[in-house]
């Protein structure tokens, strides 16, 4: 059998933990496979990249999640339903999109019990992770910059607030959904917005990884526990190998070679 060859997509990418993950994981299982990162500026030609590069598959990053979902020839259900793609499986010629990011998270953030959630930001991830916490009996509230895309998250029940029209209230759980951060020190919000509600949460999350970005930072002046994106990337990283090898290895069999990723700075 020849090599296969996997690739992350996004802006940026360079910093990205994924290709050494699942390397590391196909080595420990001993398959003849590859991972790289390709940094894709146009996400309109996400489809095309992923032939021409010979792919059998690819996850997707931010902000091309949405495009992945347009670039697929079969969905699973929820990928489906929330609209957007971060794993990609080329079967026959045919691209089979799913989004790994929502169950993910879900694992990632269970050691929490609060139930009620303000996410900061309307992007693809937050579309993914807000439907699974509703399937999962958590309320959950969405502050964005725009209106525009708030849209969506408002015709599936969900509450939705601009910088401009939020009212305060008491959320237990506040998580950056954003890229801010990420390569700046922007916060996610206006700082009135956030120390408005930070002193009341029981806990704030990034989904970035691997840095102290303002907004952790913000919540710890605050004494709040916080958490970034390791356990997110992690585990929606071993259930993309379950799609990447169709199941032929489980979650357990791939996420300890996986997490030695994270031993390497």
């Amino acid at each position: 059998m020849l090599k296969q060859h996997f690739a992350l997509f996004g802006n940026p990418v360079s910093h990205s933990k994924s290709p050494l993950m699942h390397n590391l994981a196909f080595r420990a299982l001993d398959l003849d496979a590859c991972y790289g990162r390709y940094l894709l500026e146009d996400g309109t030609q996400l489809r095309e990249k992923f032939l021409v590069l010979g792919l059998k598959g690819a996850n997707v990053t931010v902000p091309h999640k949405e495009y992945a979902y347009r670039a697929c020839d079969h969905l699973d259900p929820f990928a489906q339903k929330v609209g957007a793609v971060n794993t990609i499986v080329k079967r026959e010629g045919e691209l089979y999109g799913y989004n790994t990011d929502a169950p993910g998270f879900l694992r990632a953030i269970s050691e929490f019990k609060s139930r009620k959630v303000l996410f900061l930001g309307a992007g693809g991830t937050a579309q993914a992770t807000a439907a699974i916490l509703a399937e999962e009996g958590y309320e959950v509230t969405i502050l964005n910059r725009s209106a525009g895309r708030l849209e969506k998250f408002r015709e599936q029940g969900f509450t939705c607030y601009t910088f401009e029209t939020f009212k305060t209230e008491v959320f237990g759980l506040i998580i950056n959904m954003t890229s801010a951060g990420l390569k700046d020190e922007m916060l996610p919000a206006p700082a009135e917005i956030l120390e408005a509600v930070i002193p009341q949460a029981k806990a704030c999350i990034d989904v970035i990884y691997g840095k102290k970005t303002p907004f952790l930072r913000l919540a710890k002046k605050y004494n709040k526990p916080t958490k970034d994106g390791t356990d997110m990337l992690l585990y929606q990283g071993a259930i993309a190998f379950e799609h990447f090898t169709d199941g032929e290895y489980c979650f357990d069999e791939v996420l300890p070679a996986m997490q030695r990723a994270f031993d390497f700075n």
